[in-house]
Formats: structure tokens, sequence, C-alpha cells
């Protein structure tokens, strides 16, 4: 199984205790449903191995306190910090809604705004802690995009678009070049100011 075919929940974040177990962040909406996993794959030098749970509990949050089957020390479990945890995609519950979305769905949509028309293509989402952004590919420049219903409006899932209502400016905020490409003088150039 690749990573194509999984999604990702979290990433382990540290140990916690001194027998194996470790600190899972689940990056997604609603971490309570995560409660019963009963396996996760880890991302382990860029292979995804299966890691069966002995148990988990969430606590603050998006936080999980888990324990490993054969992950029985601190040193064991040092080696999984930082490992991103796969679930796969046919796990997901599929959605219906048009006002939601999974993020790694959208990775390939068009993005269409309401006047703009057309605009580019969902490179990728970045979750952030302030606003999760989507990456869109716009005249060959990465543009965020910030995700709230007032901007990304619907998703069709049938055409492959994603309609947004951008702020006035967001654009030109992208393709604005002044001050990038301005010359750069040095002190031997004669100013222009009439001193007497």
């Amino acid at each position: 199984m690749t990573k194509d075919d999984c999604y990702q929940v979290g990433h382990i974040t540290k140990t916690h205790g001194v027998s194996g177990e470790l600190v899972l962040f689940l990056d997604v909406d609603n971490p309570d449903e995560y409660a019963d996993l009963e396996s996760v794959l880890l991302d382990v030098r860029g292979e995804l191995i299966p890691y069966f749970i002995e148990s988990i509990a969430i606590v603050k949050g998006s936080r999980a306190i888990i324990a490993f089957e054969d992950v029985d020390t601190i040193e064991q479990a040092e080696r999984l910090i930082n490992c991103g945890a796969f679930l796969p995609l046919d796990e997901l519950e599929p959605i219906t809604d048009e006002t939601r979305f999974y993020f790694h769905e959208i990775v390939g949509y068009r993005v269409v705004d309401a006047e703009a028309g057309e605009l580019g293509i969902v490179q990728g989402v970045y979750a952030m802690n302030a606003q999760d952004l989507i990456a869109m590919d716009y005249e060959g420049r990465e543009v965020l995009i910030p995700i709230n219903s007032d901007i990304v409006r619907t998703v069709d899932r049938a055409t492959k678009k994603l309609n947004v209502t951008l702020p006035d400016g967001l654009l030109a905020i992208y393709m604005d070049d002044s001050g990038k490409d301005t010359p750069e003088t040095n002190g031997d150039e004669a100013d222009d100011t009439d001193e007497d």
C-alpha cells in the first residue's frame, strides 16, 4: 500500500512515559472518531509499516496517548517520533455535502472564482494552526487561498471543480512584482537632489 492509497490522520510528536507509549497528534476534524482505531500505517523512513494498537486515549482535543504492540521501551518509541500516521482511503466515510471536502480529495481540482472564472489547479492543502490554506497554481505562481465558508463555497465532485469567491486583491498580492526586480543602486551613482 502506498501513500496514494491512504490519507494522513496525524503524526507522532513525542514519547509518553518510559514504557513505549507515544503521543499522536490527530490532524482531523473530529479526533473522537478515531478513539477505536485498531491499527495505523506509520511512515518509517519513506515506507508505510502497519502498527497494531494496544490502547489509545484521546486527550486534550487533538492529542492521543497511544501504545503499539511490540513497542515496549522508550528506545523503540523514540524511533517513531515524527512519523506520519496514515489510514487507507477506503476507510473514509464518503462526503456528499457540497460545502465540505477532505483536503486530499481536492488536489488536482480546478479553482473557479464567481467573478474571474477559472483560475488554476489545486496543488495541495496546508493544514496550519491558525488557518488552513489551499495552494493553487495560478499563472505559474503559488497562490494561497484561506479555507472558510465565505471564500470556498462549494465542491463539484462530478466535474472536479472548487467554486470560490476570492477576496478583492488576493490575486494581486501574489502577482505584484514591485520591489522584486528593481535594480540595486550603489553609492557611486549620482543622486538627483540639488545641494547648495
